[in-house]
């Protein structure tokens, strides 16, 4: 008995020192090309109304309260949510809104989990299209360091950005 409990105190110990020389910050990233000019793209990012027809998070739960403030689109434009545990509970800011090249926003998370992160959208031209990259990035305290060993973080939210891109994709190149 005594010896499992010494192995189980030093795989904590080694889960804990391993979590804990994770970096301090992290970025999530991925980038779609779309068959269309930056111009074309670039209202369904700068403008929140735009969103429910290509954000991932929007078909999680149908049911999710929106808020969108009456200026939709361009800096300070705010859009505020509530919905269930795959969505949870938040807003965004947009606090950089350079036509056909950046829309940057502030991230708040309330639930499941208090986190603050920034957003970038950017855009470059490539061929007959656009390489269109979402990324984020934030601090990663311990405790998101701990559930990294976990949990991917990379992979789950590329994931979902991926999807947000490709669903980008299809609405930009249909209309």
């Amino acid at each position: 008995m005594l010896v499992i409990l010494l192995v189980v105190v030093i795989a904590l110990a080694g889960l804990f020192f391993y979590a804990s020389s994770q970096p301090d910050t992290f970025t999530v990233s991925r980038t779609a090309n779309i068959n269309a000019a930056p111009e074309k793209i670039f209202p369904f990012l700068n403008d929140f109304n735009m969103w429910g027809r290509w954000s991932p998070y929007e078909k999680m739960d149908p049911a999710m309260q929106r808020i969108v403030a009456s200026a939709a689109s361009g800096v300070g434009a705010t859009y505020a949510w509530a919905g269930n545990g795959k969505v949870g509970a938040g807003d965004m800011r947009i606090t950089t809104s350079t036509p056909s090249t950046l829309v940057a926003l502030d991230l708040n998370m309330l639930k499941p989990m208090k986190v603050s992160n920034k957003v970038k959208f950017t855009l470059q031209p490539k061929g007959a299209g656009t390489d269109v990259t979402w990324a984020m990035e934030g601090s990663s305290p311990f405790i998101a360091k701990f559930m990294g060993v976990v949990m991917n973080m990379d992979r789950i939210v590329g994931g979902q950005f991926a999807e947000g891109l490709g669903n980008l994709k299809r609405v930009v190149e249909k209309t």
